[in-house]
C-alpha cells in the first residue's frame, strides 16, 4: 500500500476527493441494486398466529406483537403515552392482533407496501384525522434492518441489536448477554466517545485514561483493545483509537467470547464486542443542531441533518458533522476534533442497502494524561489534573467506508453482501506516556516515545440466510464467508532519560521524530461459518448450533531492513452452542451458551529452548447460564459464565508450550429501565473470580489475575420532576474493588467509589424544541488509581472532574 504521511492541510485534498468520489460510486451501486431487484409487496397477513402480549402500555403491546408476527410497524409512542392494553393471548390474524389491542383506543391500524403504520381512527364524518406518524420501528428478529429494534427500556436501551452471523435479535431471544445503549443516552449524558457511553456497563472497566489517543477496556476481565470493534458486523471499519459518538445510533456489547458469530477479532479479544450502528434518516424529517461546552475551555459544534426520499420514504440521507476544540480537564492541555460522517440507505419490502462514509482528524497539544508503575509499592495518586508531559503532541486521522446489501429472494431466502474499508494514520505520542518506578515520594526517571504508525484493513462479509421447516422444528439457517485483511506499520524513538515527580513535575526530554514507518506488520483473517437455529413449542425453544472454520496469516517484518521476522499459517474450528427457553411466558427466558473464541498463537523467544515455534491460535472456551426478565418498561438479565483463555509457559527446562491457563469466573446482573412512572435506572453488580491457573514453571499458580477485582458495580438513575415538566435529575455511582497491577500480586490499588450527576431540561423556544443538559463525570473531584493500563505492572490515573454543558434545538 502507498502511504502518504500528512503532517498539515496539503495532502487532505486528494484523500476528499478519494472519499467524494467513493461516496458517488456507492450510492449508484445502491440506486442499480434497488433498479435490478423487483419490489414485493410484504408478505401476506391472512395467516394466523399465536400471540402472547401481556397487559401494559400500548405502545408496548403494539411493538411486542408487531414482533411475535414478524411485521414492521411505525408507531409514535409519545402519541399514546399513557394509554394501556388489555393484553392479547390466542391465534389472529395480523390485522385482527392490531385491531383487538387497539380496541377503543381512538386508533387504528393502516398497512403500506413497507409494513404497517398507526393512524388515527376515522372521524364522525368517515375523514382520515390522522397521517403517518414519526417512526419507532419493530420487527421479528428474522427481519435483518438494522434500526427494527426500537428503543424499549427508558430509551436509553433498545430491546435488541446485531448480533454478528445472526442478524438482528431481540434481547430476549439471543442466547448470550448483550445491552445495547441508544442515542438518545448518549446525548442526555453528553457523551463524547466511547468511553463515555460505557461508563453505564458494570462488566466493563477501561486501560487507558480519559484524554488518551486511544480506548482499551477490560470486559469480563479480559483486554478488548480499541481494534477490536465492530461497525455494521465488521472488523477493521470503526474509527481506530477514539469512536466520536455523534455518528453512532447504538453501541451494543455482547458479553463474552463471540467466535462463531463475529469471527476472531483482529487482537483475538475474548472478553466480548462492542458493535456500532450508525444513525440512519428517520421517518420525519431533522434538522438539529447542538452546542456545547466541556472542561477548561472546549467548545464544540454538532450538526444532525437528516430526510428520506421517494416513494414510501425509500431512500435516507443523514449527515453528521461535528466540531470541538480547547483546553481539556488535563492542566495546559489543548485538543481538537473533526468528525463528517455521511450515512445513506435504501429500504423496500425486498430490499435494503445501506452506505456510511466517515472521516475524523483528533489532535492534541501540550500535554497527555499519566500512566505510572511503582518501584515497591503504590504510593498516594496525584491530582488527577496533573500534566507530566508538557510540550508532547499527538494526531490521529480516521477515514472509513463500508456498504452492506441485504436481499430477500423469496420470504424465506435472504442473500447479504458486506465490504468496508479504513484508513488510520497517527503520529506522536500515542501512548508513550509513563512514569516508571515511582518511589514513595512520588520520583521517577522517565521517557517520552514518539511514534508514526498506520493501518489499512479491508473486511468483507458474503452470506445466505434460509429459513424452512421439518415437522415442528423451524430452521434459521446461515451461511457465511467473511475476512479481513489488516496491514500495519509502526516506527518510533525514543527520547533521552529525564527526572521529574508526579507531584511536582518537571521539564519533559522530548523524543526525536521518528520519520515515516514502513510495513511492519500484515495480518489476514477468513472463515467460514454455518450456523442452524432451530425453535419448536411456537418458539418458545430456540437452539442455535453452530461451527465457524478459521483460518490466520500473520506476517511481521522488521521496522528497520524490512526483513520478514515471523510468518505463520494457522487453520482451526471452533463450536458453539446456545440454547433459549421460555418455559411460563414470553417476559422470562432462560439461556445457556457455550462458545470458543479465538486469539493469535504466540512464538516462542530466541532464549527458549525450543526457539521461533509458532504455536496454533489459542482458543478460548466460556460457559454460560443465565435467564433475562422483559417487564415491559423494565427489564433484568443475570449471567453465570466462566472464560479461560490458555497462554504460553516456560517449563523447568525453559521449553515453551500452550499450556498456561487463565479464568474468569463471574456472576454479571444488569437492571434497565422505567420500573416507577418518571424515574428511569441503568446499570448493575459484577463479581468475579479471576485466577492464573497455570503459569510459568508454576511460580503464579493460584495467584489473582491482575486486573480483575473481585465486585465492581454502575448504578445510574434519572427522575423527571414532577413540579416542573420537561426537568430531569440524575445521577450515577460507579465503583470498583480494590485490584493488583501485577502478576505477582505485589502491587494493588485501592478500591473507589465515583459520583456523578446531571441535569437536563426540555422546552420549546420560539417554536422550536430545545433541550438544555449539564453533567458532572467525578463531582466530589475524588482522585484515584483507576485500574491497569494496557500491560502488567501499570495503572491509569483517574478522571479529573469534568463538567459538560450543551444545548440542541431542533429547527
Amino acid at each position: 500500500m502507498s502511504r502518504i504521511k500528512n503532517r498539515g492541510a496539503a495532502s487532505g485534498a486528494p484523500r476528499r476527493r478519494a472519499v467524494a468520489l467513493a461516496a458517488h460510486l456507492a450510492l449508484a451501486a445502491v440506486l442499480a441494486g434497488a433498479a435490478a431487484l423487483p419490489a414485493h409487496a410484504q408478505a401476506g397477513s391472512a395467516a394466523a398466529l399465536q400471540a402472547d402480549v401481556p397487559p401494559g402500555p400500548l405502545a408496548q403491546a403494539l411493538n411486542r406483537f408487531a414482533l411475535q408476527a414478524g411485521v414492521a410497524l411505525v408507531v409514535d409512542a409519545g402519541q399514546i403515552a399513557g394509554l394501556t392494553s388489555p393484553g392479547l393471548s390466542g391465534a389472529v390474524t395480523v390485522e385482527e392482533g392490531f385491531a383487538r389491542l387497539l380496541e377503543g383506543s381512538g386508533w387504528r391500524i393502516g398497512r403500506t407496501p413497507a409494513g404497517y403504520v398507526l393512524l388515527a381512527a376515522p372521524t364522525a364524518a368517515g375523514g382520515e384525522a390522522g397521517t403517518s406518524l414519526p417512526a419507532v420501528r419493530a420487527s421479528a428478529s428474522r427481519i435483518q434492518d438494522p434500526d427494527a429494534t426500537p428503543e424499549a427500556y427508558g430509551r436509553q436501551t433498545a430491546r435488541g441489536g446485531r448480533v454478528g452471523v445472526l442478524g438482528n435479535q431481540d434481547f430476549m431471544d439471543t442466547p448470550f448477554s448483550t445491552v445495547a445503549y441508544t442515542s438518545e443516552l448518549i446525548a442526555d449524558q453528553n457523551a463524547k466517545t466511547l468511553a463515555d457511553v460505557l461508563q453505564n456497563d458494570p462488566s466493563v472497566r477501561f486501560m487507558t485514561p480519559a484524554g488518551h489517543m486511544t480506548e482499551n477496556l477490560l470486559l469480563r476481565g479480559y483486554l478488548v483493545t480499541a481494534e477490536n470493534m465492530v461497525m455494521n458486523g465488521l472488523y477493521g471499519v470503526a474509527p481506530y483509537g477514539h469512536v466520536p459518538t455523534e455518528f453512532v445510533e447504538r453501541v451494543e456489547i455482547l458479553r463474552g467470547a463471540s467466535g462463531l458469530v463475529y469471527g476472531m477479532s483482529p487482537d483475538g479479544a475474548i472478553g466480548g464486542v462492542v458493535s456500532l450502528t450508525p444513525k440512519r434518516a428517520g421517518e420525519q424529517p431533522l434538522a438539529r443542531l447542538t452546542l456545547d461546552y466541556e472542561g477548561r475551555s472546549q467548545a464544540g459544534l454538532h450538526a444532525d441533518v437528516g430526510r428520506r426520499f421517494g416513494s414510501d420514504g425509500a431512500f435516507g440521507v443523514r449527515f453528521n458533522g461535528a466540531w470541538r476544540d480547547g483546553g481539556t480537564t488535563i492542566e495546559g492541555q489543548d485538543k481538537s476534533r473533526a468528525l463528517g460522517a455521511l450515512a445513506l440507505d435504501y429500504r423496500s419490502p425486498r430490499l435494503r442497502a445501506s452506505f456510511d462514509v466517515y472521516d475524523v482528524h483528533e489532535t492534541t497539544e501540550d500535554g497527555s494524561p499519566m500512566m505510572a508503575s511503582f518501584a515497591t509499592r503504590v504510593v498516594k495518586a496525584p491530582d488527577s489534573s496533573t500534566n507530566l508531559f508538557r510540550g508532547t503532541r499527538s494526531r490521529m486521522d480516521n477515514r472509513g467506508v463500508a456498504l452492506r446489501v441485504e436481499g430477500d429472494v423469496d420470504d424465506r431466502l435472504e442473500v447479504y453482501a458486506a465490504l468496508g474499508r479504513r484508513l488510520t494514520d497517527y503520529d506522536g505520542y500515542i501512548n508513550g506516556t509513563w512514569a516508571g518506578s515511582v518511589a514513595a515520594d512520588g520520583s521517577f526517571s522517565g521517557v517520552t516515545v514518539e511514534q508514526d504508525g498506520y493501518k489499512a484493513s479491508t473486511s468483507y462479509d458474503l452470506g445466505l440466510r434460509a429459513r424452512l421447516d421439518t415437522g415442528s422444528l423451524h430452521h434459521e439457517l446461515v451461511f457465511s464467508v467473511s475476512g479481513l485483511n489488516l496491514e500495519s506499520g509502526m516506527i518510533y524513538t525514543r527520547s533521552a532519560s529525564f527526572a521529574s515527580n508526579i507531584y511536582a513535575p518537571g521539564p519533559v526530554a522530548i523524543a526525536a521524530d521518528p520519520g515515516r514507518s514502513p510495513k511492519t506488520g500484515d495480518t489476514e483473517l477468513r472463515g467460514i461459518a454455518l450456523v442452524d437455529t432451530l425453535s419448536w413449542l411456537d418458539e418458545r425453544v430456540a437452539l442455535t448450533l453452530g461451527l465457524r472454520r478459521q483460518e490466520v496469516r500473520d506476517t511481521s517484518y522488521d521496522a528497520r531492513t524490512g526483513a520478514v521476522s515471523a510468518d505463520y499459517v494457522k487453520h482451526v474450528t471452533t463450536p458453539a452452542v446456545g440454547l433459549v427457553v421460555k418455559p411460563w411466558s414470553r417476559q422470562l427466558a432462560l439461556y445457556a451458551n457455550y462458545i470458543e473464541g479465538l486469539s493469535k498463537g504466540g512464538s516462542s523467544p530466541l532464549t527458549a529452548a525450543n526457539p521461533n515455534v509458532v504455536f496454533e491460535p489459542y482458543v478460548s472456551k466460556q460457559k454460560e447460564i443465565g435467564l433475562k426478565w422483559d417487564g415491559g418498561d423494565f427489564a433484568h438479565t443475570l449471567a453465570l459464565y466462566e472464560i479461560t483463555q490458555p497462554s504460553m509457559i516456560a517449563d523447568a527446562a525453559n521449553r515453551y508450550s500452550v499450556d498456561g491457563e487463565k479464568r474468569v469466573r463471574g456472576l454479571e446482573w444488569t437492571a434497565m429501565g422505567q420500573p416507577w412512572r418518571g424515574v428511569r435506572v441503568l446499570g448493575g453488580l459484577s463479581l468475579a473470580d479471576g485466577k492464573q491457573v497455570r503459569t510459568s514453571k508454576g511460580v503464579n499458580d493460584g495467584h489473582d489475575a491482575y486486573g480483575v477485582s473481585d465486585w465492581q458495580a454502575n448504578l445510574g438513575a434519572e427522575w423527571d420532576l414532577p413540579w416542573l415538566k420537561g426537568l430531569v435529575v440524575g445521577a450515577r455511582v460507579v465503583h470498583t474493588d480494590d485490584q493488583y497491577l501485577n502478576s505477582a500480586n505485589t502491587l494493588r490499588i485501592p478500591s473507589w467509589t465515583r459520583w456523578d450527576a446531571s441535569l437536563r431540561y426540555t422546552t420549546t423556544i420560539a417554536g422550536r424544541a430545545t433541550t438544555w443538559r449539564g453533567s458532572v463525570v467525578n463531582l466530589l473531584a475524588k482522585d484515584y488509581w483507576a485500574g491497569p493500563y494496557h500491560g502488567e505492572g501499570f495503572t491509569t490515573l483517574s478522571q479529573p472532574r469534568t463538567v459538560s454543558l450543551s444545548a440542541t434545538v431542533d429547527f
